[in-house]
């Protein structure tokens, strides 16, 4: 399996590097376009699809044009099997620092995030 974690630390590196640089076209390559992303909120649940996703990134400043200080890092990294992996990542886009806990799926020969929850500590 060491070469399937590698695999997939390199989508995480992936995604830590288009959401410091506020990349869209790269987050596309790591979230499968069925994705779906969960927070808990006073109301409830917020949930997200990737195009909704995709739109709330495109739609503000990255945290490398801020001059922001990157901060993220995988906490925890277990591939259970061939087309299934789960890590827990942190990650900020200040104010906020999140924890992740992204289930990512090896769909087509390429692995790819198919879910999202995180919590924010703003």
């Amino acid at each position: 399996m060491s070469d399937q974690t590698s695999a997939v630390r390199a989508v995480i590196q992936d995604y830590f590097d288009a959401l410091y640089d506020g990349d869209v076209e790269k987050f596309g390559r790591v979230f499968h376009s069925a994705c779906r992303l969960f927070t808990a909120v006073d109301e409830g649940v917020m949930t997200l699809d990737y195009d909704a996703y995709l739109k709330r990134v495109g739609g503000r400043p990255s945290p490398r044009s801020r001059g922001d200080a990157r901060e993220d890092e995988i906490l925890s990294l277990t591939v259970s099997a061939p087309t299934l992996a789960h890590a827990r990542v942190k990650d900020c886009y200040l104010p906020g620092h999140y924890i992740n806990e992204l289930t990512l799926l090896k769909v087509e020969g390429s692995w790819r995030i198919a879910a999202k929850v995180w919590h924010a500590n703003v």
